[in-house]
């Protein structure tokens, strides 16, 4: 057994409500990649549909990376959503159980868990994301980013950072900015 295979996985959580979140989790997917990590990056909110800078060079330096969102939450109708998420999901469980990556990150999926606008709780179950958490391959590190992380997902952590913002551009009027937001 290698020795990356003895080591217990880690789980780690980036929330709050400052900019950093996704690009803590892309600087250690690069890092555990230089380290001959196999890693695995699954978006739960944003879409296949558009394009990322992180899945443009990511697909360049071989990290594996799907979204299986279709967007924020305003952008389509509840049911689409749903059933997004809910693919997303089993996609995840499918990806994590196979025992194939070292690391995977669960971008935004603290921001899927914190929907509140329409029901998803049957397609996107609290219990069965800890159970993932408790049960996945030992050596498996996973990083769950997105605001609001659940009482129960911090529970499960090895280490929780809080992105607070201070100061931010949007207040100025600056919308998304290409090559730092997407």
């Amino acid at each position: 057994m290698s020795q990356l295979k003895k080591q217990r996985g880690l789980t780690l959580v980036y929330t709050g409500d400052g900019k950093g979140k996704t690009t803590a989790a892309l600087g250690l997917a690069i890092r555990a990649t230089g380290r001959g990590q196999r890693v695995l990056m699954i978006q739960f909110i944003k879409s296949p549909t558009r394009t990322y800078g992180e899945k443009i060079q990511f697909d360049k330096i071989g990290i594996e990376m799907h979204q299986t969102g279709i967007g924020f939450t305003w952008t389509k109708t509840p049911e689409e959503h749903r059933e997004a998420l809910k693919k997303g999901w089993e996609f995840t469980k499918d990806k994590v159980s196979s025992g194939e990556y070292d690391v995977v990150i669960l971008d935004e999926l603290n921001n899927a868990l914190a929907i509140h606008t329409f029901p998803i709780e049957d397609v996107l179950p609290l219990n069965e994301v800890v159970e993932l958490i408790q049960s996945r391959p030992e050596h498996m590190h996973l990083i769950i980013t997105g605001r609001s992380a659940k009482e129960e997902i911090l529970a499960q952590a090895d280490l929780v950072t809080e992105m607070k913002e201070v100061k931010h551009y949007y207040h100025e009027g600056i919308s998304a900015v290409k090559g730092i937001e997407f």
